[in-house]
C-alpha cells in the first residue's frame, strides 16, 4: 500500500499573484508565491507585475498571425486541417496553441481572446469530446493543449467574476473525466504519460478555482456561489493518497468556511478520506457506491481496487474461521458480481473453493495450511506441528498487508 502520510499540496493564496496562474512572473529578487491561476514554470510568461495587464481583441479562436503561421509552418493538429490537408485551416476550426514563453513587452491585444471569445473557444473545445472521428487520447491531447492556452489569455488579461469562475469549473471537470478516461486506457505508454500530464494540470486548475472562490468572496462579503462545495471536495478527494509536500490537510480544512465545510458534498469526501486511511474497506466501498456524484467517483475509482485487495488481505490472513468464506457475502463486500471476484481472487494469488453446501469459497490462509500439514504419510505428526507453524505465518503475513499501511490502534472493519 501506497504511503498515506504525505499531505498535500498548498493552495496560493497571495492577494497579489492571484490571477496569473499560466505564467511564473515573479520577480527574481522578491521570492514570492507563484499565482494561482497556474503555478506552473511550464507556463511561464516572462513579465513583470508593473505592467498593465492588456484587454485582449482578437475576434476568432487563434490570432490571423498565429493561424497563417502554422499553416505555413504545416503545424496544424488533425482536428484543424481543411477536408485533412495538413498545410490549410480555417478560422472556424483553428484554435490559439499554447505557448510555454510569452514576453509581454511584445504582446499585442489582437493576440489575446477577450472572455466572450474565450468561452465560445471552450464550447467548440468541449463539444470536441463527444467526437468518435478520432482516439480519445488525440482529442484529448488537442483540447489538452488548447485548454491551457485558454488559462494563459485569462492570466494575461488578469481577468476575474463570475464568468471567468464557470469557464474554470468546466475546464476542472474536463480534467477529470480525462482521467477516467485515461486510467481505463493505461496500458499504453502514451495514456500513461497524458494521465500524468493530465493529472498535474487538474490538480494546478483546480489549485486556481479555489483562489477565484475566495476572491470573489472577498469582493462579495461572503457570498458563496452554489458550485463551491462540490469543488472542494474535489481536492480533497485527490489527496486521498497524496505524495505532496506542503501544508497539513488538516491545517487547510481549518480554513474553509463553515457552510462549505457543512455540505453533503464536503461531508462525503472527508467521510471517505477518514475510511481510506483508516483501512475501514467495506464503509469506503459501500459510501462511495451509494453517495458519490459521476465526477467524485472518477477521482476514487483508481483507489477502489487498492482498497478491495486490502479487503482480500484482511479476510484471507485474518480470518477465524477454518472454512471457505462465501463468495456470495464477499461480493456484497466488494460490491461486484460472483463471477468477478473469482476472477479478482485469482488475480491477487488467492485460492477459491467449491462447496456442495455453502458455494464458492475464498480460502483462507489458515485453511491453505491446514490443508497442506494433514495430509501425506505422516498426517498425525503434521498435525501435531500445525499450531507452531501456522501462528507465526498468519502474523507475519498479516503485518505485511495490514499493520505496516495501518496503526493498531486506528484499525477496524465494520
Amino acid at each position: 500500500m501506497a504511503d498515506r502520510n504525505h499531505q498535500p499540496q498548498k493552495p496560493i493564496t497571495n492577494r497579489r499573484d492571484k490571477f496569473s496562474s499560466d505564467s511564473n512572473q515573479s520577480k527574481s529578487h522578491n521570492p514570492k508565491p507563484s499565482n494561482p491561476i497556474s503555478n506552473c514554470r511550464n507556463d511561464t510568461v516572462s513579465a513583470h507585475q508593473d505592467f498593465p495587464a492588456l484587454m485582449g481583441s482578437c475576434p476568432f479562436m487563434c490570432p490571423v498571425e498565429e493561424r497563417i503561421r502554422r499553416e505555413r509552418l504545416r503545424d496544424l493538429s488533425v482536428l484543424e486541417r481543411l477536408h485533412g490537408n495538413p498545410a490549410k485551416t480555417s478560422p472556424t476550426l483553428a484554435v490559439k496553441k499554447f505557448c510555454r514563453t510569452i514576453s509581454t513587452r511584445e504582446m499585442q491585444a489582437s493576440d489575446l481572446r477577450p472572455i466572450p471569445v474565450l468561452e465560445s473557444t471552450l464550447n467548440y473545445l468541449l463539444n470536441l469530446m463527444h467526437s468518435e472521428d478520432h482516439p480519445f487520447e488525440v482529442v484529448h491531447d488537442f483540447i489538452f493543449d488548447r485548454t491551457r492556452s485558454i488559462r494563459q489569455d485569462l492570466s494575461m488579461q488578469n481577468a476575474v467574476g463570475d464568468r471567468v469562475i464557470h469557464m474554470y469549473e468546466r475546464m476542472v471537470k474536463f480534467h477529470i473525466v480525462s482521467r477516467h478516461h485515461l486510467q481505463r486506457s493505461c496500458g499504453t505508454p502514451n495514456a500513461v504519460s497524458l494521465y500524468h500530464l493530465n493529472a498535474e494540470q487538474l490538480m494546478k486548475s483546480l489549485t486556481t478555482l479555489l483562489n477565484l472562490y475566495e476572491a470573489n468572496r472577498a469582493d462579495s462579503h461572503s457570498t458563496f456561489l452554489q458550485s463551491e462545495a462540490e469543488f472542494y471536495s474535489h481536492y480533497l478527494l485527490l489527496h486521498l493518497d497524496s505524495k505532496n509536500q506542503g501544508e497539513p490537510l488538516s491545517l487547510w480544512l481549518r480554513r474553509i468556511p463553515s457552510p462549505i465545510m457543512k455540505s453533503r458534498e464536503m461531508r462525503f469526501a472527508r467521510r471517505i478520506l477518514r475510511y481510506y486511511r483508516m483501512g475501514n474497506y467495506k464503509r469506503f466501498i459501500h459510501t462511495t457506491e451509494n453517495e458519490a456524484s459521476f465526477l467524485q467517483y472518477c477521482i476514487i475509482e483508481p483507489y477502489i481496487n487498492e482498497v478491495r485487495i486490502l479487503a482480500l488481505s484482511c479476510i484471507s490472513y485474518g480470518g477465524y474461521k477454518m472454512q471457505a468464506y462465501p463468495l456470495v457475502q464477499l461480493s456484497k463486500i466488494l460490491m461486484m458480481e460472483e463471477s468477478e471476484v473469482e476472477n479478482f481472487c485469482t488475480d491477487c494469488a488467492l485460492e477459491t473453493s467449491s462447496d456442495g453446501a455453502t458455494g464458492k469459497g475464498l480460502m483462507s490462509t489458515k485453511q491453505l495450511v491446514v490443508n497442506k500439514f494433514s495430509s501425506g504419510p505422516h498426517k498425525k505428526d503434521n498435525l501435531s506441528n500445525l499450531l507452531h507453524q501456522l501462528i507465526p505465518l498468519v502474523v507475519k503475513m498479516g503485518e505485511a498487508f495490514v499493520v505496516d499501511s495501518y496503526p493498531r490502534s486506528r484499525r477496524y472493519v465494520c
